[in-house]
């Protein structure tokens, strides 16, 4: 049996809430009858996360079956039409051989629908990514070449070539060179297509060494063509970009290339007659205009190029295509959600659901029903059944690993008035027995991006651990947060620590003259973006108890020129050499005189985002003007605090620093620090 739900107590046992099975990707067979998710557990050491299958019943009438399970893991299911299951893995094969690689990378699995495993393809370095046609059963895996190498055969020569001799240097060309946690490069990613059974797979070009997620491909149904993103690096800061390629599956030759200086574009999807591809086409920011996005449709025979969702004000996901005709399926935030949407051949858009984040949309054989995951700020990600005809739906849960149960609190929201007018909103998470006669301190919580949205269901900023603790959290999408339409973009458009900061004060503001909330103790916290803008108020005001800055950028100047994306962050920021104006009125380093408040550091060395050096330099400056200081390092992660060790460690330490500064207890040193 699954086990299904927890007591409110899991939130405040941090070891077993880091510890509850994740799912994180869907699978459905072509037929519609089998349904298959990747879902994350411990590894018994509790140092790691391990990704195995499970079969989750369409019908929703069934526990949910494990499938797979070894100590390497398996992830990335597709189905082929013959009902055979793919995914990827590093485990040994069935004979005691390991996966063909030095590294326990990735190799390419089968699992037959009665049978054993066995791997159907490797690659020196491993596979990143598997899809198949819907027809044919082709495959297609995305896979690394060096330079100079024509096939794997080479590429696995060369690779034995510098590994025998202890290189490891990358010589760039052109950039970018980094991407969050890893250095891009020196091999390129390239899409590799086995148009039938027993076939060599055939070289279909190279996705470029920008990408920061390669392997973001699709076959078209009848296996004949394969289409990917390539990163197409230009002139730094203006012309780097993506383009969609259609190639042909069985020559590798190139078809199609659709691209241009001004827009990105990625995620392509073929329609169900494979006659034309859809993918979403982000418009590039500038220095004056913020980002747009839309779905585009691309006709296979002469590459016109149509968007699919004029005046649609959002902006929407990847798309997912019917089976049937040229009914779409997407998702976008939306007012604190990220519904389902449905795009009609004729053009009319339908909402389908009510509430909730959704993604990994999987279409049912006959387009009448969806499969998704669901998940909120109050429940994490679940398969979920979507009729697709009913607009503004409850949809249909099904049993699967990974609940929490109860929570430790009720879920509301609160609004404001931006000083323009604007309505602002935020969810407001209220724990057990807060009232009037009990408010609870408070905790404001900013998100990342800052193109984002406090919309779905986080671990690694969970608000109910800190309810459990008895805090409150206020959740605020202030300026240039995502769903809430282009105007909120353009309004907070080149100003970071401008209107956004006063978006964040007015619902904190409003928050706080509820009588369930305390308003003399309130803390404020951040990651990535959400750390810049804990710097900021650190900056601008003293009215906080404490400030918990996790990833922030502190010197802009300096930040623009060390992360991993210079070229896309001086789009927005500009030259600072020949405009310095933005970097002077909204960088947090020059105004550290003014910071009061006592301040939790967070930063992991590997972090290229947001380089470690910004946290560090906060740390010294804050030590240097005697500010009360913790700095909680992480030598070994990156942007994001994965291991369960480490998250485990760093919500303990981030609520005991609030617990010492916001409610006047004993500062708590944990026990491994």
């Amino acid at each position: 049996m699954i086990e299904s739900s927890a007591s409110p107590s899991l939130f405040r046992d941090l070891s077993a809430f880091v510890a509850r099975p994740r799912v994180n990707a869907l699978a459905l067979s072509v037929d519609g009858t089998r349904l298959v998710a990747a879902v994350q557990s411990l590894s018994g050491d509790g140092t790691r996360f391990v990704s195995g299958l499970w079969e989750i019943d369409p019908a929703g009438e069934r526990d949910a079956l494990r499938l797979t399970r070894s100590d390497e893991g398996e992830s990335g299911p597709v189905f082929g039409p013959d009902g055979t299951l793919y995914f990827l893995s590093g485990r040994a094969a069935a004979d005691g051989a390991a996966n063909g690689d030095e590294d326990g990378a990735a190799a390419l699995w089968a699992l037959p629908p009665r049978g054993e495993a066995s791997v159907v393809a490797r690659h020196p370095g491993g596979i990143t990514s598997v899809t198949v046609a819907r027809d044919s059963g082709a495959l297609c895996h995305t896979a690394g070449l060096l330079p100079g190498a024509a096939d794997a055969k080479e590429h696995g020569e060369l690779r034995a070539a510098r590994r025998d001799a202890k290189v490891t240097a990358i010589l760039y060309e052109s950039g970018p060179t980094r991407a969050w946690d890893h250095d891009l490069g020196p091999a390129e990613p390239h899409t590799f297509v086995r148009a039938r059974a027993g076939a060599e797979p055939v070289v279909a070009g190279g996705q470029g060494t920008g990408l920061e997620a390669p392997g973001d491909t699709a076959l078209s149904p009848d296996g004949t063509r394969v289409a990917y993103t390539r990163f197409v690096p230009g002139r730094v800061p203006d012309e780097h970009r993506t383009a969609v390629v259609v190639a042909d599956a069985v020559s590798g030759e190139e078809i199609l290339v659709v691209g241009d200086p001004e827009h990105l574009y990625e995620a392509p999807r073929f329609t169900h007659d494979g006659s034309a591809v859809v993918c979403c086409r982000e418009r590039f920011p500038t220095y004056d205009e913020p980002y747009d996005a839309t779905l585009v449709r691309i006709d296979l025979a002469d590459g016109t190029v149509w968007d699919l969702l004029p005046g649609f004000d959002n902006w929407p996901g990847g798309a997912a295509c019917s089976p049937l005709d040229d009914t779409l399926f997407f998702t976008c935030d939306e007012q604190g959600h990220a519904p389902v949407f449905r795009r009609d051949p004729d053009g009319g858009v339908t909402r389908l659901t009510a509430s909730g984040a959704y993604g990994s949309l999987t279409v049912a054989p006959d387009g009448r029903m969806l499969y998704a995951l669901r998940h909120a700020v109050d429940s994490p990600p679940t398969p979920v059944r979507i009729d697709a005809c009913v607009p503004d739906q409850a949809p249909a849960g099904l049993p699967a690993p990974g609940g929490v149960g109860d929570l430790p609190g009720t879920l509301t929201e609160v609004r404001a008035e931006g000083d323009d007018g604007f309505v602002l909103r935020g969810w407001l998470v209220l724990p057990e027995g807060a009232s009037a006669e009990r408010p609870a301190p408070l905790l404001v919580a900013v998100h990342g991006g800052p193109q984002s949205s406090w919309n779905g269901w986080t671990w690694r900023w969970n608000p109910w651990p800190f309810a459990a603790r008895g805090y409150a959290v206020l959740l605020p999408d202030p300026a240039l947060s995502t769903g809430y339409g282009q105007v909120n973009h353009r309004r907070g458009w080149g100003q970071w620590g401008g209107r956004p900061y006063t978006d964040v004060i007015a619902l904190t503001d409003a928050t706080e003259a509820r009588d369930d909330v305390d308003a003399s103790r309130t803390a404020l916290a951040g990651g990535s973006y959400g750390g810049y803008m804990a710097n900021r108020v650190a900056t601008s005001t003293d009215r906080f108890k404490a400030i918990v800055s996790h990833a922030g950028p502190w010197d802009l100047r300096m930040f623009q020129g060390d992360t991993d994306a210079p070229w896309f962050w001086q789009r927005i920021f500009g030259d600072p050499l020949t405009r310095p104006e933005r970097y002077e009125a909204y960088s947090p380093h020059l105004d550290v005189a003014k910071i009061r408040t006592p301040m939790l550091v967070i930063h992991g060395a590997k972090d290229y985002r947001v380089p470690v050096g910004q946290g560090a330099a906060l740390f010294h400056e804050l030590q240097r003007h005697h500010v009360p200081a913790k700095y909680l390092y992480f030598p070994d992660e990156n942007h994001w605090i994965l291991r369960p060790h480490h998250s485990r460690l760093w919500y303990e330490t981030f609520l005991n620093f609030l617990d010492h500064h916001v409610l006047g207890a004993d500062w708590q040193r944990p026990g491994l620090l």
